[in-house]
């Protein structure tokens, strides 16, 4: 049979030391929930972190494509104001020259006329032979003119 009070014994023991355990396994709960909460507030900082980063690299990005938009922007407005004054160079260069060439044409005409007004009144009896007309230039003399 059982001893009743050594039955006794054992429940007193077992009530006293119950409540130690239930204490140690709260605190052991406590612990694991501090530990659970820091994670959880580590992660979140992470995240957020993280979150802060990519939205900084999508700035980034979106702030180098419109930079690049811009500078292609420019260059092709630089281009097109290149291409509009390189025309307006070379028409004036077309328009200096034709006048130019009228102008040559004109004096090569008053020359002429002038040659044949000497050589007209040369020509009369008793008068000195007239000059022969002066050779055409060498290409380098006509180069050295034009400049």
């Amino acid at each position: 049979m059982i001893d009743e009070g050594r039955a006794l014994d054992i429940l007193d023991q077992m009530r006293m030391s119950i409540p130690e355990e239930i204490k140690q396994a709260q605190q052991e709960i406590e612990e694991r929930d501090k530990a659970i909460a820091l994670a959880q507030e580590e992660a979140a900082q992470i995240i957020s972190r993280a979150r802060e980063d990519a939205a900084r690299l999508l700035s980034e990005h979106v702030l180098r494509a419109q930079a690049e938009q811009q500078a292609q922007r420019i260059l092709d407005e630089a281009q097109r104001q290149a291409l509009v004054i390189r025309q307006g160079a070379d028409d004036y260069a077309a328009q200096v020259l034709v006048r130019l060439s009228e102008e040559i044409s004109g004096l090569q005409r008053t020359i002429a006329n002038g040659l044949a007004a000497l050589q007209g009144r040369n020509a009369r009896p008793g008068s000195p032979a007239p000059p022969s007309p002066p050779s055409q230039p060498r290409s380098n003399e006509n180069e050295r003119a034009a400049l």
